[in-house]
């Protein structure tokens, strides 16, 4: 581990050492300068926020009825806040602070992160082709739009996306469930089992040979052919940004809720594993217009696949991974991206405090001791967010936290967790074989 050069090139160059890292953004702003720019620019702020999440709200009633499991919390999709106990065996950190699990791989119906954009994208879709037919008005009860001849209708119309698997898991069980046909285009390295889970639900997959890009890049063309398809675009939709952000509210609630608080003496590290960016990059932008310049955003990537920081670093020309000499090759399957999303970067790119790398190895040692601490069960993807906190106990990042606080004590640490909950017990067993040997072998190694 170690933390990056200040100069750009250099540090490209010290991506290329597939060794982690922790790179601080000397671009970060001030939120209260930053906002209200990225509002002009955008039209997207906190009343389009506020707004997704009673949209959400709204469906509950809807939601309930297409899946039953969501009966007892009113059709909300929600992840409990977990408290960490055993913070330092997991994260290989020894720092004083409040240490907390935003526990999104817990999300019901899809199973990770990518559930509020995913399904806020999809409602949005629905809403506005009722409309279009005439059978939704305003203040109408989205309850109405699950009738037969609705479903009908819906069942004319494709809604498609390009995926690694997590997104096309929101967007397919959604829009299956509402009855249009749905189709998910998957990258080489998607999940098998992600694909077993989608085609369970009347998903079509399809599968292509390259990367997550190419997946995208099939699915916009062939939606382009149709009138009557509707594609996510992962790289540039504000509605999976504005849907992503509704997470932010919901976790100032549960802070609140736990007596916790976040201000200027008290501030909020949050650690979130970023893919192409959407879902950390609304999270982030969430927070900012809530907590200002009291909360930290740091993004986790794999060593293969640091996607957003090449794009932190690249300037006006934008770059891939693969243009600096990586791979994108990588076990955390929801983070095999080898370009970032430039809406997201735009949006964020003042906004994030930092980025740090990851690698696979580590991924494997999380999962299996947050298994064994916590009884909580993760993909590799979302093991990514709790090796950031290693780097914050020496340097330049002991010397971030020193500025952020006065008391380290004072920082409250939220890890989210992206996926996980779904991962078939082979698949699982796998995962955590290789982290218990791994653990094992650091014992023999530090013996």
């Amino acid at each position: 581990m170690s933390q990056a050069p200040v100069d750009k090139l250099q540090t490209l160059a010290a991506l290329r050492t597939r060794q982690p890292l922790l790179w601080l953004n000397p671009g970060l702003g001030r939120a209260a300068e930053v906002l209200p720019v990225l509002s002009a620019t955008h039209d997207m702020g906190m009343p389009q926020i506020v707004a997704a999440d009673a949209r959400l709200r709204r469906w509950g009633e809807a939601l309930s009825i297409l899946f039953p499991e969501l009966a007892a919390a009113h059709g909300l999709i929600e992840s409990p806040l977990l408290t960490m106990t055993a913070a330092q065996a997991v994260t290989g950190a020894s720092l004083d602070g409040r240490f907390l699990i935003k526990a999104d791989h817990a999300l019901p119906v899809a199973g990770s992160i990518k559930a509020r954009g995913g399904i806020f994208e999809v409602l949005v879709h629905a809403e506005n082709l009722a409309r279009k037919h005439g059978v939704l008005n305003a203040g109408d009860n989205p309850v109405g739009l699950l009738q037969p001849a609705v479903r009908e209708m819906f069942g004319r119309h494709l809604v498609s996306v390009g995926s690694t698997g997590n997104l096309g898991l929101s967007i397919g069980i959604m829009a299956a469930a509402l009855g249009f046909r749905a189709e998910v285009h998957m990258s080489h390295d998607a999940k098998e089992w992600k694909k077993t889970r989608l085609r369970k639900r009347g998903v079509g997959v399809v599968e292509h040979r390259g990367d997550y890009a190419a997946a995208v890049a099939a699915g916009r063309e062939a939606a382009s052919r149709s009138p009557s398809a509707y594609f996510v675009d992962d790289e540039n939709s504000p509605n999976l940004f504005l849907g992503y952000a509704v997470a932010a509210l919901r976790l100032k609630d549960q802070l609140a809720a736990a007596g916790i608080a976040v201000d200027a003496a008290h501030p909020l590290f949050v650690y979130l594993p970023c893919g192409v960016g959407g879902a950390p990059g609304g999270i982030t932008f969430g927070f900012k217009h809530l907590f200002g310049d009291a909360v930290h955003c740091f993004f986790a990537e794999p060593c293969a696949s640091p996607a957003m920081l090449v794009r932190m670093l690249s300037g006006d020309r934008p770059l891939s991974v693969y243009d600096v000499g990586l791979d994108n090759v990588t076990e955390a399957d929801g983070l095999a991206v080898a370009q970032a999303s430039e809406l997201v970067y735009a949006l964020v790119k003042s906004l994030v405090s930092g980025v740090y790398t990851v690698a696979d190895e580590s991924l494997f040692r999380v999962l299996y001791l947050l298994k064994e601490s916590q009884n909580q069960q993760i993909e590799p993807s979302a093991a990514a967010a709790f090796l950031g906190l290693r780097f914050f106990d020496h340097g330049e990042g002991l010397a971030y936290t020193k500025r952020a606080a006065p008391s380290a004590a004072d920082i409250t640490h939220v890890f989210w967790t992206t996926g996980g909950s779904f991962v078939p017990p082979g698949e699982y067993a796998r995962f955590a074989d290789a982290g218990r040997i791994g653990v094992s072998e650091d014992c023999t190694d530090n013996r």
